[in-house]
């Protein structure tokens, strides 16, 4: 599982001209891209979920669970891209919709029983996502 994180100033999720989710200009919040690949599992979700609550790159070296800044999550298939050969990504290490969706959903989950202010995308959906990067600051998570 990967969680790529950007640091925002605000965030606006739509699907079909409509939003879904959104961070609003007024505070500083996070935007996490989640993909999923083939072994993930509930556990690390949920240990990802605290990482990126705990993780200190908000002013001040402060994390998401220090102010109550709130968190965007949109699943994304394609952190999990092989461009190593060709000019076409592969996305064969990218997990399934059926395996992705109930792990990205545990994501979610997980940070919203750590009491995070959580707004998300729609899994699978086409979506347009506008964002102002605060700082630039974009981090990688792992496990």
């Amino acid at each position: 599982m990967r969680v790529l994180v950007q640091r925002v100033s605000s965030v606006t999720v739509s699907v079909d001209n409509s939003v879904v989710g959104s961070i609003e200009p007024e505070s500083q919040g996070l935007l996490a891209f989640v993909g999923v690949t083939h072994g993930d599992d509930v556990d690390k979700s949920r240990r990802l979920a605290q990482k990126l609550w705990q993780l200190r790159i908000l002013d001040d070296q402060r994390s998401a669970s220090d102010i109550g800044a709130p968190i965007a999550v949109v699943s994304q298939f394609t952190l999990y891209a092989d461009t190593a050969k060709g000019r076409r990504p592969s996305w064969n290490a990218a997990a399934p919709g059926s395996v992705a969706e109930p792990l990205v959903d545990a994501f979610v989950q997980a940070l919203r029983d750590l009491g995070a202010d959580v707004q998300t995308g729609i899994f699978g959906a086409d979506m347009q996502i506008a964002l102002v990067n605060d700082g630039p600051v974009t981090v990688l998570l792992e496990l």
